[in-house]
């Protein structure tokens, strides 16, 4: 594993394990946590939000006498946050939850605007987190950003953060804070930590396959996610790169990834180049697969709709239905298909990415689900489910 160094010094893994999507078995789990600490991983990325996430790591890293080997990351949750009563309140079921009496970076979680970090500035956030530091239960201070870049740019040089998250990736280099933003948060010596370097799995297993192969023709060992990690690795600016790791084989795969890396030559950046080029014609949709949108009033799993959607152009309209199929549960009695969408708002008012979801989710069942299909599906739910 290499590593790189935060604001004090502290050497922090350049492969960090994001939490918010465990395996459905705690002992799948457990060997996944414990194949990242051994192979050098020591940076842990949880949150408030994420369901049963602290609680999990907590166990396990109690269990295994683990805690002092690593770094833990964790959020308090703005968008649950009422007024300044509610810090300590969710701070300290957060401590219960990891078993731990302190935390390496406690995150501002979700800043979408400065707007929101003004408000939690007028609520004493600064004077909280400094009696926190002070008493030795927060070591590090920041935030992740979900807006636009010159809000972001506002926000650094309102307080003087010990790091930053972003989201980050060789798609898109201008999305959200993007390239400005992680130079700028780097020039005033702000630690940068990436998250969605593979866009929620689709700069892994959802590239084009024209992308795919000139990934492979100019380096037949690597993956499209080795690509994806290594372009990130290759800036000075970024410190650590979270990945949200789901499977032991996917942490080992990583793990030899950051062990390997070096700095890319100027052939393999051109291949990125290429690489960009093909998704943007293929690629529609630049959703992450967060979550934040759900629970839907109308029972809708629109990230794996658009997910669907995605993959009708990336891979091949046959794949993009069968996905669809699956998300809208569309031979049941009870299907849930993106028409059901009334447009409440609720959705686009969490989504991180600033998708217009009622509209995107129209275009999706209009796409997927045409009237010719619709009426198939009629017939079918009718025979399957008498």
């Amino acid at each position: 594993m290499q590593y790189r160094n935060d604001k004090q010094g502290r050497p922090l893994s350049m492969l960090g394990l994001g939490c918010m999507r465990f395996p459905n078995s705690k002992a799948e789990t457990e060997s996944l946590l414990l194949a990242a600490i051994e192979g050098g991983v020591n940076f842990f990325d949880t949150a408030y939000m994420y369901p049963n996430s602290e609680k999990t790591l907590g166990a396990i890293l109690a269990k295994h006498k683990k805690r002092k080997d690593i770094y833990i990351g964790t959020k308090l949750p703005l968008l649950m946050c009422k007024g300044s009563q509610d810090f300590d309140r969710f701070f300290d079921e957060q401590l219960r939850r990891l078993q731990t009496d302190y935390i390496d970076y406690y995150f501002l979680h979700n800043v979408p605007d400065y707007a929101t970090w003004e408000k939690f500035r007028n609520w004493g956030i600064e004077a909280w987190a400094a009696e926190k530091k002070k008493a030795g239960q927060i070591a590090n201070l920041g935030f992740s950003y979900h807006g636009t870049c010159g809000d972001f740019l506002k926000v650094i040089d309102e307080y003087s953060w010990d790091f930053c998250m972003i989201q980050y990736n060789y798609y898109d280099v201008h999305y959200q804070a993007g390239e400005a933003g992680l130079k700028a948060a780097a020039e005033k010596n702000i630690p940068v930590f990436v998250m969605e370097p593979l866009l929620g799995g689709r700069l892994a297993t959802g590239v084009p396959k024209q992308a795919v192969e000139l990934f492979h023709k100019a380096n037949p060992t690597l993956t499209p996610a080795d690509w994806a990690l290594r372009w990130l690795w290759n800036q000075s600016e970024v410190t650590l790169v979270l990945s949200g790791m789901s499977s032991t084989q996917q942490v080992e795969q990583n793990i030899r990834a950051a062990s390997e890396f070096k700095p890319l030559s100027a052939a393999e950046l051109a291949v990125y180049d290429k690489v960009v080029g093909v998704f943007r014609k293929s690629y529609k949709i630049p959703c992450t697969g967060c979550n934040y949108c759900l629970p839907c009033p109308k029972g809708i799993n629109i990230p794996a709709c658009l997910a669907a959607y995605n993959s009708s152009y990336t891979q091949n309209y046959y794949t993009g239905i069968s996905l669809y199929f699956n998300s809208t549960a569309a031979l049941t009695k009870q299907p849930v298909s993106p028409r059901q969408c009334n447009s409440c708002g609720k959705c686009e008012r969490q989504c991180p990415q600033n998708i217009a979801i009622a509209k995107t989710l129209k275009k999706t069942a209009g796409r997927l689900e045409p009237l010719p299909l619709q009426l198939g599906l009629a017939v079918a739910r009718k025979f399957l489910t008498r």
